[in-house]
């Protein structure tokens, strides 16, 4: 499910899990513990997360959350939160090395990073599409992350770019080769993890900390009522035949 792999300091989880590496209830736990145990370890200085093959998350598994129904859907709902907001606020440096697609859920992991690096595929927020509301903190997130003139026309539209695109409006910090993407990810985390590891915090919380805040005062009692309620499951399986030509 995911691959480790450590030097000088440097951690690298690479998503392995399945073709498109789907986030899914055990995929969401999986991720937050590696990224906590990470935090507590006195000899990680940084992380990298990327994934294996060619395509980096395709985003919420779509077919199981239609498939699991509430039941499935309210406990997965919390992993998913949980994630994003233990990777926003990891103590650490954390490089997104997003070796092909970022979609949806997988583009808000790239977001959540301090440095974000692509060498593929196309990457953007497509949860309107689909037909599902934004946890709140992953909605700061993609503020946090996407500059305010393409914010709307992102979010509304389901907007997804190239590397190129992406890195002309800022939502990407640098294209690079795929051949040269893990070697590029790991100059940069030792660039970021040279910086007194209490400065990076301390600084890194204060820039943070506002959409943190602001996700918190939103009730989330809505939006997860919407996750689960059957309308929304319905919604899932249509946007899955439209786009993938799958019924389930």
């Amino acid at each position: 499910m995911i691959e480790r792999e450590s030097s000088d300091g440097i951690l690298t989880l690479r998503l392995a899990h399945g073709k498109a590496n789907a986030l899914d209830q055990e995929l969401c736990e999986a991720i937050r513990r590696e990224l906590d145990g990470a935090a507590a370890a006195d000899d990680v200085r940084a992380v990298i997360l990327t994934g294996k093959g060619s395509i980096f998350s395709a985003g919420v598994d779509l077919v199981r959350l239609s498939q699991g129904g509430a039941i499935y859907a309210a406990p997965f709902v919390t992993a998913l939160e949980a994630l994003i907001r233990t990777e926003f606020l990891f103590p650490k440096p954390l490089v997104a090395a997003a070796n092909g697609h970022a979609i949806a859920g997988g583009a808000i992991m790239v977001f959540a990073a301090d440095a974000r690096l692509m060498s593929g595929g196309h990457i953007g927020v497509a949860e309107m599409l689909v037909g599902v509301p934004f946890p709140p903190i992953a909605l700061e997130v993609v503020r946090f992350a996407i500059p305010q003139p393409h914010l709307q026309l992102m979010v509304y539209q389901g907007r997804t770019v190239d590397p190129e695109l992406a890195h002309a409006i800022g939502i990407i910090d640098r294209v690079v080769v795929q051949q040269g993407l893990p070697s590029a990810a790991h100059a940069l985390a030792t660039h970021l993890a040279a910086i007194p590891p209490d400065v990076f915090r301390m600084t890194k919380l204060q820039i943070r900390a506002p959409f943190v805040r602001n996700a918190d005062t939103i009730t989330t009692g809505d939006v997860r009522a919407a996750w689960t309620a059957p309308e929304t499951h319905e919604r899932i399986r249509a946007y899955v035949e439209k786009t993938f030509g799958k019924k389930n």
